[in-house]
């Protein structure tokens, strides 16, 4: 089960057992690792079609050093076409990388093996939310005029409302007229009440307040 498929030179049919297991390995890949999370159309074809492409350059290779160098150094080029994605989609396309190396090499077991681990151990760790941020920390964006002093301007509605806050970024707004103040908060509930919100806003002369869960690039 783990030995190679393949023999020197390279049969049809063990080529189409590769292909085919690289096809199917491929959308299951990508199911699993879109799983409860956003993604595009074409990323999801990409993570499908990966193992494929894959598996071939590695049977074309076989053995031929100045080959692989060759394509390694075309492989490099890939990231200068590329925009930059989330730490999940990177790890669903290294595994995708992985699944189609030990198919080119006619390990079709190694790579049914590697994937079944690999899967069970993602929807796991998705499953239980893993590393995520608590659904009661938000963030929080508070607009003000640029003569407000914010040290110390919301302190007593942040001890009422929420059991920590930590300011994380000030930056000016409309032509540096503005100041927009982004906090990272905690409150004690799910639901942000909205004595908190009117507070805020009687406070900041009624301009902008955002509340919202971060993103997975915000927490990296």
């Amino acid at each position: 089960m783990m030995n190679s498929v393949l023999t020197n030179p390279i049969t049809l049919p063990a080529f189409l057992v590769c292909m085919v297991a690289a096809m199917a390995l491929g959308v299951l890949n990508a199911l699993v690792f879109l799983y409860r999370s956003r993604h595009s159309a074409s990323f999801a074809l990409a993570l499908s079609m990966l193992p494929m492409v894959v598996c071939l350059v590695i049977m074309l290779v076989n053995g031929n050093v100045g080959a692989g160098v060759a394509v390694a150094g075309a492989f490099t080029l890939v990231r200068f076409r590329s925009v930059p994605g989330t730490a999940r989609e990177i790890a669903a396309i290294f595994t995708d990388m992985a699944i189609g190396l030990a198919l080119g090499m006619g390990l079709i077991g190694i790579a049914v093996l590697f994937f079944l681990l690999t899967a069970s151990f993602t929807l796991l760790l998705t499953k239980i939310n893993f590393g995520a941020a608590s659904r009661y920390e938000k963030q929080l964006k508070i607009t003000i005029p640029e003569n407000f002093s914010y040290e110390e301007l919301f302190n007593d509605i942040f001890e009422q409302y929420t059991t920590s806050t930590y300011l994380r970024k000030i930056q000016t707004t409309n032509m540096g007229t503005l100041f927009e103040l982004t906090y990272e908060v905690r409150f004690s509930d799910t639901v942000v009440p909205k004595e908190f919100i009117d507070e805020i806003r009687a406070r900041n002369g009624n301009l902008n307040v955002s509340i919202s869960d971060f993103s997975e690039k915000e927490m990296l």
